[in-house]
């Protein structure tokens, strides 16, 4: 049984970054696709919708700087903290990533035909980034608290 809780434990220490890279990837590719798609429909304004793509990857920094909160020697007393604020903060990460790829990808779609609301259109990406901060800034407040 010792030998599953240190698994996990391990697991717990390198799911942020490992879950929100692949949030980031899936997040990225979505609104990387609608834009490309945006730029043989446009004349103008290719910029932003290949900036606006790169948006979800935000979510792999906050799961490498969770990691090196993380980061300390897993021993029997640490590894189910280090699971529990590991695998459920790279959980927050991968599905707040992937979902705001869709409101980037969304946001890209809208603004090709009405330029104008641009700003608006990115509202929901900001919304579910703010998701994002708050899993980022529990588990570094929670990380404190697991023993070294």
């Amino acid at each position: 049984m010792d030998n599953l809780i240190m698994a996990l434990g391990w697991a717990g220490l390198y799911a942020p970054m490992a879950l929100g890279a692949i949030g980031s990837m899936i997040g990225c590719s979505l609104a990387g696709q609608a834009a490309c798609g945006a730029l043989l429909e446009t004349e103008s304004g290719h910029g932003r919708y290949i900036g606006i793509s790169a948006m979800p990857s935000s979510q792999s920094i906050y799961g490498i700087v969770v990691m090196f909160a993380l980061n300390r020697t897993v021993t029997p007393e640490n590894a189910a903290g280090l699971a529990g604020i590991g695998i459920l903060c790279g959980l927050a990460l991968l599905f707040s990533a992937a979902y705001q790829g869709r409101c980037c990808a969304s946001a890209i779609n809208v603004s090709k035909i009405r330029p104008e609301i641009f700003g608006m259109s990115l509202a929901p990406a900001a919304i579910v980034e703010g998701f994002a901060v708050f899993a980022f800034i529990f588990a570094l407040v929670i990380s404190a608290g697991v023993p070294a």
